[in-house]
């Protein structure tokens, strides 16, 4: 290394790293922490599934093929410059909402417990509703970045931005992803909350939002009959409240420590989805409350890093930068939050999975990918800071 650039480095305090270990390691040790939680969760019902062929690793070795595949996609994509991700944002948006199209069409989109969320493509499929996620961040910072002198005005700077939402939401709503579809308004909207759309607007959204998601609750018997469950799981607890009375059991039962790795009872066919949407109660159980509080403060590490990447690249005037990283902490941090919330019989049962952790094809890819250009973020505000090109 040459003494100019070395000089430099210590003239604007910056440590040699590109990369920020705090945004680094949590996201590693969450994927591979999750890999093996995934393995111990499903293991019993790989070993008595016809569908797995009776093979023990079956979920294993496709979940460790999507972090394989998804960890080269990350790598590509930190690869690529933050200005390209800008450039095609709305491009980008525009074939996620075509895939959401497509995924219902009958014969097309494959069809599992009565939800059509799903694209066939040969030993693997698509959920286009994960990749919208990321889409959404990335036009919503877009939108926002290029509509910063009109976020005061409810015509030119919020009402656009609702009406795509809604289209999306409809889309969502016919598969039916009533989940993914909370997901992608609180990312978009807090993205426009981040980029000062008027603090009025922005409270009557809100109303808005909350008696729109009451209603869609409350005219639907399959949400309303999730929603009494979770009132009282054990009024019912072999009907709506089976889901929540086991997951409940399971953190009884893992008590300070847990019972141990592996040593789960409530995953030998009790607990239904336990290494997707219910991943944290085998958490719970066989790793106890100390398990339980690592998950959660990596989580709170990682998307307290986003939030602190995207502040400073606000204050080096990259706005979309800072907001595609905020936005990404707000996808994460609001999708762990859900899950969390259902598994600990805080929120009404819903399927959302566990971020960077739940078994899942097209979600641990869109993480990685979405992780990677958190780390672009990051890694040009570094080398701005310090005088260099990005």
């Amino acid at each position: 290394m040459n003494t100019a650039a070395f000089s430099s480095r210590r003239r604007t305090g910056m440590a040699p790293a590109e990369l920020d270990p705090l945004l680094l390691w949590p996201s590693l040790f969450l994927l591979l922490f999750g890999l093996v939680m995934v393995y111990s969760a499903s293991i019993a019902m790989a070993e008595g599934s016809k569908f797995t062929g009776h093979q023990p690793e079956y979920f294993l070795i496709r979940h460790a093929i999507f972090l394989a595949i998804g960890l080269v996609c990350g790598a590509v994509a930190f690869q690529i410059p933050l200005r390209f991700w800008q450039q095609f944002a709305p491009y980008l948006f525009v074939a996620g909402v075509l895939l959401l199209v497509v995924v219902l069409i009958p014969h097309v989109g494959r069809s599992v417990n009565g939800a059509q969320r799903w694209l066939p493509l040969g030993p693997i499929n698509l959920q286009p509703s994960e990749a919208m996620k990321l889409f959404a961040v990335l036009y919503a910072a877009d939108y926002t970045t290029r509509k910063l002198d009109a976020m005061g005005s409810f015509r030119r700077g919020f009402l656009p931005m609702a009406a795509v939402i809604l289209l999306v939401g409809f889309l969502l709503l016919r598969e039916p992803d009533f989940g993914a579809f909370v997901v992608i308004a609180a990312i978009a909207f807090g993205i426009l909350f981040l980029g000062g759309i008027n603090g009025r607007l922005f409270g009557l959204l809100a109303l808005v939002a909350v008696v729109g998601f009451v209603l869609l609750i409350w005219l639907s018997p399959y949400r309303r009959e999730r929603i009494l469950g979770f009132m009282d799981p054990w009024q019912d607890a072999l009907g709506k409240g089976y889901q929540l009375s086991h997951a409940l059991i399971a953190f009884g039962r893992g008590e300070w420590l847990g019972v141990g790795l592996g040593a789960s009872v409530e995953k030998l066919f009790y607990l239904p989805e336990a290494h997707t949407d219910f991943l944290l109660a085998v958490i719970a159980e066989e790793l106890g409350l100390f398990g339980v509080l690592a998950v959660v403060t990596l989580f709170g590490l990682l998307v307290q890093r986003a939030f602190a990447v995207g502040r400073q690249a606000l204050l080096i005037d990259r706005v979309y930068g800072g907001l595609v990283a905020q936005g990404i902490g707000i996808w994460l941090g609001f999708q762990a939050f859900i899950n969390m919330g259902v598994n600990m019989g805080l929120l009404p049962t819903k399927g959302l999975t566990l971020p960077l952790m739940s078994f899942g094809g097209s979600g641990i890819t869109v993480n990685c990918v979405a992780l990677a250009i958190l780390m672009r973020v990051d890694y040009e505000n570094r080398r701005l800071m310090r005088g260099q090109p990005t």
